[in-house]
């Protein structure tokens, strides 16, 4: 019985352990890398229907809002601005959505606004020079069209892309 519980609490403290640190501690079970500084990738296992051919890659998102104070970023602007800044830094592909966005801006006012979802998935080994360029496409669409933010999300897991 003691052999049981002792195992069950194992399971549970490995289970705590691996929900609660945070991604650039080491877990049991889990290879945990930090590329650059604040920038911690982690590695799963390839998924068995995936191990032929699959490359690990890494995935972000940006959200790019459309309202600004003089108007909107109208699509033929944001394909523009596309083409010329986005598409020369991610040359083997990008997916771009479109969506309806909104935020809690001062005095708590809830601003609607369309918004574009740019999904990058760019080779592991490229981390640290793909970052750099995501952070120009964020600098260069602040200044161009007047935002405050472009929200990125990076995703913390490697993510397996087979073509």
């Amino acid at each position: 019985m003691l052999h049981v519980a002792r195992s069950v609490l194992n399971a549970l403290l490995l289970t705590l352990t691996t929900v609660a640190a945070g991604p650039t501690e080491a877990r049991q079970g889990q290879d945990v890398r930090t590329p650059a500084p604040a920038h911690a990738v982690i590695h799963r296992p390839v998924p068995v229907g995936a191990r032929t051919g699959a490359r690990p890659f890494v995935r972000t998102e940006l959200y790019f809002g459309t309202a600004r104070p003089d108007g909107v970023v109208t699509e033929a602007e944001f394909r523009d601005f596309v083409d010329h800044h986005v598409t020369p830094r991610f040359p083997n592909g990008l997916t771009l959505i479109k969506g309806d966005g909104q935020f809690r801006g001062a005095g708590d006012n809830v601003i609607k606004e369309q918004s574009f979802v740019l999904i990058l998935l760019y080779p592991h080994d490229s981390l640290d020079e793909c970052l750099r360029r995501v952070e120009r496409i964020r600098t260069l669409y602040k200044q161009e069209f007047d935002q405050q933010s472009v929200v990125r999300v990076d995703d913390p897991y490697i993510v397996w892309v087979s073509f």
